[in-house]
């Protein structure tokens, strides 16, 4: 009769640990109730200044083109149409064989799940004329989504700074 009653109330408490663990998962993907707040090429700008790479590299970002997606842009950003979002702002190089770009999408926070996979199921690593991105990033914080391709050192670090400016 104590095995059971020790058995239930272990059983009990892990269904408990069970549900406090998928509810909290849920709060991730939605940002863990963080947001970032401001125009995105603010927040792209913000981004750059908090890189943590060499200094070269960290003024050549602050240096790439940064302006507002439009639906004339979407297909060769995105790697496809429809993606909805509020607003949107990439970063790229002028002119470069460096395989990158970066770019940020606000999006309404029931979509934010369904334009993640959008966007990795449809990243082109290999969009690049001689040059292919090593690495693909697609992450949130709130209702703020980050799609970046570059080298890996790039991304991750970009990928750092942007959750740094979560509140």
């Amino acid at each position: 009769m104590k095995r059971r009653i020790t058995s239930g109330i272990i059983t009990m408490v892990l269904l408990i640990c069970m549900v406090f663990m998928t509810a909290c998962g849920k709060n991730d993907t939605a940002g863990g109730g963080k947001k970032i707040e401001g125009d995105l090429q603010d927040v792209m700008a913000k981004i750059y200044e908090g890189v943590d790479l060499d200094d070269e590299t960290k003024q050549a970002m602050q240096n790439y083109v940064c302006d507002t997606l439009t639906a004339d842009s979407e297909q060769a950003l995105l790697g496809v149409e429809g993606v909805p979002y509020t607003e949107g702002v990439y970063s790229v190089p002028m002119i470069s064989s460096i395989a990158y770009q970066c770019v940020l999408l606000r999006v309404d926070p029931a979509d934010v799940d369904t334009v993640k996979e959008m966007l990795k199921e449809n990243a082109d690593v290999n969009k690049w004329v001689c040059v292919s991105a090593e690495t693909v990033l697609v992450e949130n914080v709130g209702d703020v989504v980050l799609f970046i391709m570059s080298d890996q050192a790039a991304a991750y670090a970009v990928s750092a700074s942007f959750q740094a400016l979560a509140q």
